[in-house]
């Protein structure tokens, strides 16, 4: 016995759902009562309703039940077996047993196509979570219904003993035909009032909807004349389309000239603010040159004044005075202008450009000095 058909027969077992597992080590030894298990189950596979022994505990209730396995595999089936192999119980029983497993398997497989196969494998191993979801809350209502109906019942059997009574006399009442009649009459009253009743509400539902539909209709003209409406106002001009279109361009062109005279005049504000700080600028620099003048010039005066009591006996006072008072100036300003350009020269200035402006300021910083002193020549000049 191979390796290759146990497995082969382990396999074909699981193929045709055999309810007990089947090891590799199952017919290592003799194992009669598993032998005769599987023949029973490929016995019922073969004709469920076929009855075979079922004693297997002694030598001759073995046979027994080998022999009928035999003839009925030779009869029903066309597979011949060997009686000794089965008797063993061991791997040359496999053998003979794989015979049958082999034919039944093979008329499963050409039962189940390999599409049906797929499909029965996704529907045994897929877990749809809301099918289970839904089962669940099924069967909790179930169970709530199981539940209500149960109390329901056990108060209807608790006056099941009081019921008994009436119903006993009840039945053993004689039946009254005037009563009887009377009844019918009554019963057959009450199904005609309900029926006027019911007519009566179908009627007035009827009316209802004739109204409903009266109304729908007059808001469908409505709605047709709205829209009516609505497509001449498109298609018409309004009069005073023509004055808004002018006030607008006109509104446009102000807009226009507005942002021009703005941006001009923030321009003309930025040079007017420039020039405002270079004017500060000339007039801090003539009133610093004013002020050194006039230090310088009240030096020069004591100077004038040191020399006239020195020279008292030489020409007239005035005349030298003036004479010295004009050379202090004139050298102060010559002092202070080749001063300003060692400055510029070491600066790299332009001495050409800045000379002459500042020339003329101290020149007239000096004359207004001498005017503010009281000279005679330049008060009659």
């Amino acid at each position: 016995m191979s390796f290759r058909e146990i497995r082969n027969f382990i396999e074909q077992m699981r193929a045709l759902e055999y309810p007990r597992s089947i090891s590799m080590e199952s017919f290592r030894r003799p194992n009669f009562y598993l032998l005769a298990d599987i023949l029973r189950f490929l016995v019922k596979s073969i004709e469920p309703h076929m009855n075979i022994p079922t004693d297997v505990a002694t030598e001759a209730s073995r046979v027994t039940f080998i022999r009928a396995v035999v003839q009925f595999m030779v009869t029903k089936a066309q597979v011949k077996l060997n009686l000794k192999h089965l008797y063993q119980a061991d791997g040359y029983a496999v053998r003979e047993m794989l015979k049958i497993t082999s034919q039944l398997y093979d008329n499963l497989e050409e039962r189940v196509t390999p599409d049906d196969r797929d499909t029965v494998d996704d529907s045994e191993f897929k877990f749809d979570r809301g099918s289970w979801m839904s089962d669940l809350k099924a069967a909790r209502q179930l169970t709530s219904e199981v539940t209500a109906s149960g109390a329901s019942l056990c108060g209807l059997l608790g006056e099941e003993v009081a019921l008994r009574e009436k119903r006993t006399a009840a039945i053993s009442r004689p039946l009254d035909i005037n009563e009887t009649e009377k009844a019918f009459e009554d019963a057959l009253k009450e199904v005609l009032l309900s029926a006027e009743k019911t007519g009566e509400l179908l009627r007035i539902i009827e009316s209802d909807v004739a109204i409903l539909d009266d109304k729908i209709e007059q808001k469908m003209k409505e709605v047709e004349m709205t829209q009516t409406r609505l497509q001449t106002c498109r298609g018409i001009r309004p009069v005073y389309m023509d004055e808004y279109e002018k006030i607008e361009a006109e509104l446009e062109k102000s807009h226009e000239d507005y942002v021009v005279k703005f941006r001009c005049l923030t321009h003309l504000d930025a040079l007017m603010d420039q020039c405002s700080k270079v004017e500060k600028q000339k007039l801090k620099e003539a009133e610093n040159a004013r002020k050194t003048i006039q230090r310088y010039s009240m030096w020069g005066a004591r100077a004038d004044e040191d020399s006239d009591s020195e020279n008292s006996g030489d020409e007239g006072p005035g005349n030298h005075r003036e004479e010295c008072r004009l050379a202090t100036g004139d050298s102060f300003i010559k002092a202070l202008l080749g001063n300003k350009r060692f400055h510029n020269d070491d600066d790299g200035g332009d001495e050409d450009e800045e000379e002459p402006p500042r020339l003329a300021v101290l020149c007239e910083a000096n004359r207004s000095q001498k005017l503010h002193l009281g000279d005679p020549d330049l008060t009659s000049s």
